[in-house]
């Protein structure tokens, strides 16, 4: 039912949207390119495209990646069957220049832009359709889930703030942005020499708010060798879910 909602109100607002996958990491604490990794019979950044591709909110796919990188991930989309890809660019140095990479090829006419993780193969439909929508009426949104630990902020060794609880939430991607605000945010960062872990963040430091939608415990980043068999659990999920 969202999904369809979300596609009406995009419709009606002429926002076509570009989605920026980021994949131009060096996967140091994996300790082998995670991108690569075969999950349950595809590899990681294939599961991640094919979810952007399968969504009626996406209109076109950007890969960022490293410059040795360039030739294989197109060959790797090619063979996956994604026909939104529109193109392949070299990344930064950091993630903060890669993902202004990313945004700066988008096509024209988009009004809205995604930002994806590479290593989160497991995002749905559900959180891709609601982030699109919530950026097309308030600008900037993106999904989160609650944390289940308790966080405190420390400083030299010394914890010197506890938020409450129920009001820390672990972030994902997509994260969707009015796209003149995204890019303006991602260039202003990069003009300063900002660096941020997320691509919020940078737009938050204009002063524009984020609206925070449902996440999924599945939605999960594959970042460590811990990762791995949660992984492979979701995807023998999925498969036997038929999804």
């Amino acid at each position: 039912m969202m999904s369809r909602i979300s596609d009406v109100i995009r419709k009606a607002h002429h926002s076509f949207c570009s989605a920026v996958v980021v994949a131009a990491g060096n996967s140091s604490r994996m300790q082998q390119d995670k991108l690569l990794m075969n999950i349950g019979g595809k590899s990681v950044i294939e599961r991640s495209l094919e979810a952007l591709n399968n969504s009626p909110s996406i209109d076109e796919i950007i890969i960022v990646t490293r410059e040795d990188r360039l030739e294989e991930m197109a060959i790797i989309a090619q063979n996956a069957g994604i026909d939104k890809l529109s193109k392949v660019v070299i990344g930064g140095s950091t993630r903060t220049e890669s993902a202004l990479a990313g945004v700066s090829e988008a096509n024209k006419r988009a009004k809205i832009i995604c930002i994806h993780d590479g290593a989160r193969p497991f995002v749905t439909e559900e959180i891709i359709c609601s982030c699109v929508h919530q950026a097309v009426l308030y600008n900037a949104a993106c999904p989160a889930i609650p944390v289940k630990d308790t966080i405190r902020l420390v400083k030299d060794g010394v914890a010197v703030q506890t938020p409450p609880r129920e009001e820390t939430f672990a972030v994902q991607t997509p994260q969707a942005f009015n796209s003149d605000i995204i890019k303006a945010a991602l260039c202003t960062a990069v003009r300063d020499g900002k660096t941020y872990t997320d691509d919020c963040a940078a737009v938050e430091a204009m002063g524009v708010k984020i609206r925070v939608v449902q996440g999924s415990e599945d939605n999960i980043k594959v970042t460590t060798p811990l990762d791995i068999p949660l992984a492979e659990s979701i995807a023998e999920k999925r498969k036997a879910d038929n999804v």
